[in-house]
């Protein structure tokens, strides 16, 4: 299998999500997981901004030229994960499934913003809606 560029974006502010990006693996031969913070402007945001997604209320998986918001990206990330350690695994376990994927997503990224709003953490705001700058 050839590697490919794989980019996984979401908010360096959220200690959840820096979290997950610390100990999610993916199959060696697949390559390594580049991590971007939403936060830095780029052209990947860009891009992200420019499908009206709002970053605030999902991750990005980029692999090559396809990109995965949310519930997709959670779902992908799983499946190319590696099997290798207890949160690797569970991770597998829980997301391969596309269905599960929808149904749990929304319930953490809820908690995700709940956290973040307890922190005190402003949103990132990548689509510049007004009065959408505080969780």
């Amino acid at each position: 299998m050839e590697q490919q560029e794989i980019m996984l974006v979401f908010d360096k502010q959220c200690p959840a999500c820096t979290y997950y990006s610390r100990f999610i693996r993916i199959r060696e031969q697949l390559g390594e997981i580049k991590i971007v913070d939403a936060r830095d402007a780029g052209m990947l945001m860009d891009e992200i901004t420019g499908k009206g997604w709002d970053i605030d209320e999902g991750m990005v998986l980029k692999m090559g030229p396809e990109l995965y918001y949310g519930s997709d990206a959670i779902h992908a990330l799983a499946l190319i994960s590696s099997r290798s350690g207890i949160f690797n695994r569970f991770n597998y376990w829980v997301f391969k499934s596309r269905l599960v994927s929808k149904v749990l997503y929304p319930v953490l990224r809820s908690l995700r913003n709940l956290l973040l709003k307890l922190l005190g953490i402003s949103r990132i705001n990548n689509l510049g809606i007004d009065g959408n700058d505080k969780f």
